[in-house]
């Protein structure tokens, strides 16, 4: 019999493959297996290599951990059941996290440990352990080094969420639309993949010389190829902080002064030439919140991750209290799945 643990990476969303991926190569690194259980968008994104398996197969493999960036996790699947986030707080209470489901929450930086632990404190049926945000490993091995100056004409990442009642991609369009036009700047312009089709469409017409809708899986790929970003509330916005450059966004719901925040779409192009200028305040708030958020620099919190399983495993794999029995969620997961089988 193989002595190799076996990891099952859970995705409910195509996203799901740029968080785990990481995971998978740190998995492997260590001469262990990983597999891919999907229940939504992204198997059909596996590569050569990468094996999808079926729910009976799930089973008869028997997977030490189950990891996912999902807020739940089918619980009839073997294994410790281990949450790592889909992404940083983008200003919705952390705790619509804590669904029953989880025996470990690796968590990104402090400031998430702190208020897991105070609810983990509290339920008794979770452990919280920091690690770091896997996602991030191959992007942090990548921005070592001094921040780069800005390059000439400067290039803007426009993002937007796709909450309709947290995006701005509509109040901003026609300033999106004006300042994309005169050349000063270059834009690239990405957007959630649940945005509103219809405000997708009317982005990708704005394409110019000057413009470019980019469609990347992953928005981390992007980063190096810019000088801010602007936005609205989307955790992507924290990720983008890590590279010590600003982000201007528009009715952020946690705004703070790592951002520079505005309320009126006439303020936009005066904001942008503030964050372009870089001012010394600014900078060193934003690398107060990336320490705040996300303090590894090193590009190995999936190693952290797996490390923080095996602990979670030697001291028997149990929590102070049992998860609760969760059954109405458990029920939707059977559906959406179609197993009516054992637990």
């Amino acid at each position: 019999m193989s002595s190799r643990k076996h990891y099952l990476l859970y995705g409910s969303e195509r996203y799901a493959l740029a968080i785990l991926r990481p995971l998978q190569e740190a998995i492997r690194a260590r001469g262990d297996e990983a597999a891919w259980f999907f229940d939504g968008p992204g198997a059909e994104d596996l590569v050569a290599g990468e094996r999808l398996l079926s729910v009976a197969e799930v089973r008869a493999w028997q997977p030490l951990a189950v990891i996912t960036s999902s807020n739940a996790v089918p619980h009839f699947f073997p294994g410790v059941k281990v949450e790592t986030f889909h992404g940083f707080d983008a200003g919705k209470p952390r705790h619509i996290y804590v669904r029953g489901f989880f025996d470990l929450y690796c968590t990104t930086g402090p400031r998430d440990t702190a208020q897991f632990q105070a609810i983990a404190d509290k339920v008794g049926h979770f452990s919280v352990i920091e690690t770091g945000f896997p996602k991030l490993d191959p992007f942090m091995q990548g921005i070592d080094g001094p921040l780069p100056p800005v390059r000439t004409p400067p290039v803007i990442l426009y993002h937007s969420t796709f909450s309709p009642s947290w995006s701005a991609a509509e109040t901003l369009y026609e300033e999106v639309k004006r300042l994309s036009r005169d050349g000063r700047w270059r834009w690239i312009v990405t957007f959630h993949p649940k945005m509103n089709p219809e405000t997708t469409a009317k982005f990708k017409a704005l394409q110019n010389e000057y413009l470019t809708f980019a469609e990347n899986d992953n928005i981390l790929e992007l980063f190096p190829q810019v000088d801010l970003m602007c936005s609205d509330t989307s955790s992507a916005l924290s990720e983008f902080l890590l590279t010590g450059k600003p982000v201007v966004t528009f009715k952020n719901r946690r705004p703070g002064p790592q951002l520079i925040d505005i309320d009126d779409p006439a303020q936009f192009e005066s904001a942008i030439g503030r964050a372009l200028a870089r001012p010394p305040e600014l900078l060193q708030a934003i690398r107060d919140y990336a320490d705040a958020i996300h303090p590894y620099r090193d590009g190995r919190s999936s190693e952290r991750v797996l490390d923080a399983i095996d602990a979670f495993i030697a001291r028997g794999a149990k929590n102070r209290r049992r998860k609760p029995l969760n059954l109405w969620r458990k029920l939707k997961i059977r559906r959406r799945i179609g197993y009516w089988g054992p637990a």
